[in-house]
């Protein structure tokens, strides 16, 4: 049994209460990670050309 499979099977036997916390806990965790890599892509230019290209049209307040 792989971890993944393990893991599954450790959440889908717990109870509602436990699987709340846990839900609450992971999308916390989820929200987190995806925050730290917006900004790792905004720091290395990674949406510089979208940028670029919203400030070239005409009625753009950027």
């Amino acid at each position: 049994m792989s971890d993944i499979e393990g893991i599954k099977l450790l959440v889908q036997n717990l109870s509602r209460e436990e699987f709340a916390k846990f839900r609450d806990w992971f999308l916390e965790l989820d929200n987190e990670l995806w925050d730290k890599q917006i900004a790792t892509d905004c720091r290395i230019g990674k949406f510089d050309h979208l940028i670029s290209e919203a400030k070239s049209y005409p009625d753009s307040t950027l």
